[in-house]
């Protein structure tokens, strides 16, 4: 088991997502840096469905009840087991009695702490994760506090060495300025084709209000075209009819700070979507931090299929090599 001392600023149980139910309105929450997380699970020869533990900006700091093996992967955020500083992207040993804590976040934005075994928790719609808007998943549908116990399951898959590792070429690196790619589209034949350009030209910078369930950006207001609204859109030029939402896409309410909507974010609406994040780079996404800047690139299907199959390729090698 696991003692919570201190909560840390938001770290919740995550999974690979609740996956299955987007047509009835359940978002699939999970983690955010799918790729990070993946990684931390086969670092302690975990399935690849074990839930983790999402660190966000201020980590916990953790009491280990027992002998086991950990690794911690994604945005760098300094740890330390008994005030001694510890490796990322490794597989590592902790004993009963120690304890886990964090400097202040360097790099990145959230931290993925896998366990030997997984977190146990309820499965709830075939996942683990937490859904905070609801309360449903995860530790009681709420982030940890101190004084929670967190108990592991039995999930592991394989026995990983202690100082196991991957190599730092497949370790992402994290800036502050990022260039996210994107698929045009559903909507964007709303825009101008001056805002078209304006959207994929702007160096935007992510505001204050950056979570789970979207990342907004400050900077050019984008012009839609004029046209008398449809039956069932409202009254403002970037109201459509409602339509779905697919995770990573962008929405850019009455023109200005474009949102993009992720795991965690409403499945549907009225305002229109110009363009979706590719599956890859919503990794990327989830490591943005406030105040970080960045520039949207369009890509095609096929570059984005690409790019999907590429990552998949490297956490293939990543587990043959574990």
């Amino acid at each position: 088991m696991i003692k919570v001392i201190k909560a840390g600023l938001q770290t919740t149980v995550q999974d690979r997502g609740r996956i299955g139910f987007y047509e009835i309105g359940m978002p699939p929450s999970g983690a955010m840096d799918q790729y990070s997380y993946t990684v931390a699970n086969l670092l302690v020869g975990n399935a690849p469905h074990a839930a983790a533990l999402e660190i966000t900006y201020l980590g916990p700091e953790l009491e280990f009840g027992s002998d086991t093996r950990i690794s911690l992967t994604g945005g760098y955020l300094p740890p330390k087991i008994n005030g001694q500083a510890v490796p990322m992207w490794e597989t590592l040993e902790v004993k009963a009695g120690d304890v886990l804590s964090f400097d202040f976040v360097k790099s990145g934005a959230r931290v993925y702490l896998a366990v030997e075994g997984g977190i146990d928790v309820p499965v709830i719609m075939n996942s683990r994760s937490t859904y905070t808007l609801i309360g449903i998943g995860g530790f009681q549908g709420r982030p940890l506090a101190a004084g929670d116990i967190v108990h592991t399951a039995d999930m592991k898959e394989k026995d990983v060495p202690v100082g196991s590792k991957i190599a730092d070429t497949d370790i992402p690196v994290f800036s502050k300025s990022h260039e996210i790619r994107v698929i045009v589209g559903l909507c964007s034949y709303r825009l101008t084709d001056e805002s078209k350009a304006t959207f994929l030209h702007t160096e935007w910078t992510v505001t204050p209000e950056a979570n789970r369930i979207g990342y907004r950006h400050r900077g050019e207001r984008l012009q839609f075209v004029e046209r008398e609204q449809p039956f069932g859109a409202g009254s403002n030029p970037s109201n459509v009819t409602d339509l779905g939402y697919p995770i990573g896409s962008i929405q850019v309410p009455d023109g200005v700070e474009p949102i993009v909507l992720l795991h965690d974010a409403v499945t549907g609406g009225g305002y229109a979507t110009i363009a979706t994040v590719i599956s890859t780079d919503l990794n990327r996404m989830g490591q943005i931090k406030t105040n970080d800047k960045v520039r949207f690139v369009a890509v095609s299907l096929e570059e984005a299929l690409q790019a999907r199959r590429e990552t998949q390729e490297k956490l293939s090698r990543i587990a043959a090599s574990l």
